[in-house]
């Protein structure tokens, strides 16, 4: 797996146990940009995902123990990084992500210079719809991160994510590795990297249902708040040192 490609892209797609849909997520994507290696990054699944996605022609890359989301995407952004790809498109296993907007955002990937591209439900009224209880959370997010971040993020719970190298670097050293797509907008942000937008419409999920309840919902937004707030604090205390302050 070489980034020989005109675009130097990698797709990553994280899976748990997707065995009945990742084929189809795979599959898709290659239709859509054949050029580009898809790599599966696979958290200890105990179905067949593996199978079905080598199957569908992708590469795999097994993690040794269950490292959760933010531990498979660093996996996978390291890999990336250390083969020397420009720009890694993330795409969900459960098909929800059309690939079919994949060319959109690495269009905007390369033509803006921002380090992160969100696909987002909402930028452009879209008419995407979500869950009354996911739907509350995104609301919080964007009253809490308005202030860090100095704009206004329309998704920002949002995985349909593509990145650049400059932010590969960064997340190489530096990622979330629970929950991870609000934080790593802190972690950019608090070394001026720029993120953008673009409008994409999600799918329903293909197979099985989200692991996401009501419960689990107050812990996520426990813990990324407390994630928000210690890379906040973490940058200023690097700041402050830095100028002598």
């Amino acid at each position: 797996m070489r980034p020989e490609a005109p675009d130097r892209l990698l797709v990553i797609v994280p899976a748990l146990n997707e065995e009945a849909a990742i084929a189809g997520v795979v599959r898709e994507v290659k239709r859509y940009m054949p050029g580009a290696p898809v790599l599966v990054i696979d958290d200890c699944s105990v179905d067949n995902t593996i199978e079905a996605a080598r199957a569908a022609g992708a590469e795999v890359l097994p993690m040794p123990h269950h490292l959760g989301l933010g531990g498979c995407l660093q996996a996978g952004y390291k890999l990336a990084y250390e083969l020397g790809f420009e720009y890694v498109i993330r795409v969900d296993g459960d098909g929800q992500h059309n690939p079919a907007d994949i060319p959109r955002i690495l269009e905007r990937l390369k033509g803006s210079g921002a380090e992160m591209v969100i696909g987002s439900r909402f930028v452009a009224e879209n008419g995407s719809r979500t869950g009354a209880v996911r739907s509350l959370g995104i609301r919080f997010f964007r009253l809490v991160l308005r202030p860090i971040l100095g704009r206004p993020v329309h998704d920002p719970t949002s995985g349909f994510v593509g990145v650049n190298r400059r932010a590969l670097d960064v997340f190489t050293r530096s990622f979330p590795l629970e929950y991870p797509e609000i934080e790593a907008l802190v972690v950019l942000q608090r070394r001026r990297f720029r993120f953008e937008e673009v409008p994409c419409r999600f799918r329903p999920r293909t197979t099985g249902r989200s692991s996401i309840t009501a419960l689990k919902s107050l812990y996520y937004i426990a813990h990324v708040l407390l994630g928000v707030f210690v890379n906040v604090l973490r940058y200023d205390r690097r700041y402050h040192r830095g100028s002598g302050g």
